[in-house]
């Protein structure tokens, strides 16, 4: 099996909850997708790195990050996932919901994104709000945004696509055996 199928089967196994949910969106679902069951577990984590890194090979990127919290352990375990294959370097950095009003006041918290090649990262989407969140929030600090990854798509892909941003998924719902 290949790390894509081994995660596959862990977001199955840990992730996919059956249930009534209003999800971020507003919307209103029947199954939920918990990512973080996923994201945060020993197994599920290094796997994410790297099929994501994979699914993104070809992009030039050197720093990823999105809207907290979804974001934030995606983002991390590319980083590890870089840090140990080696040959690249990867920075993370992490969008705040709102502007931050102590301190140094930044809304993107970690290395400097401004005149940087960045990715936008999610752990699942459905309309593509937080993301495109991130990417407004990237830009107005002056990061040049290269494209959108998340592990499963919802079927926020024609918004971020309209936005003019590349978007790729590693799952969609066809993957999962589920419906909208």
């Amino acid at each position: 099996m290949t790390d894509r199928d081994d995660l596959l089967k862990l977001v199955r196994d840990l992730a996919v909850v059956k249930g009534r949910v209003t999800l971020s969106s507003g919307q209103v679902a029947d199954w939920y997708v918990d990512l973080r069951r996923l994201t945060l577990h020993h197994a599920g984590a290094p796997l994410v790195g790297r099929v994501l890194l994979d699914l993104v090979d070809d992009w030039e990127f050197d720093a990823v990050g999105g809207l907290t919290l979804g974001a934030d352990p995606v983002a991390l375990a590319m980083l590890h996932a870089a840090a140990a294959r080696g040959g690249r370097t990867l920075d993370a950095f992490v969008v705040r919901k709102s502007d931050k009003a102590h301190g140094l006041q930044r809304r993107v918290e970690g290395p400097d994104v401004a005149g940087r090649r960045v990715l936008a990262v999610e752990d699942t989407s459905t309309t593509g709000g937080s993301v495109l969140t991130a990417v407004e929030a990237l830009r107005e600090a002056g990061a040049e945004v290269v494209g959108v990854a998340v592990i499963v798509d919802r079927g926020a892909e024609k918004a971020v696509r309209a936005a003019g941003l590349s978007y790729r998924s590693a799952f969609s719902l066809v993957d999962l055996g589920q419906q909208g």
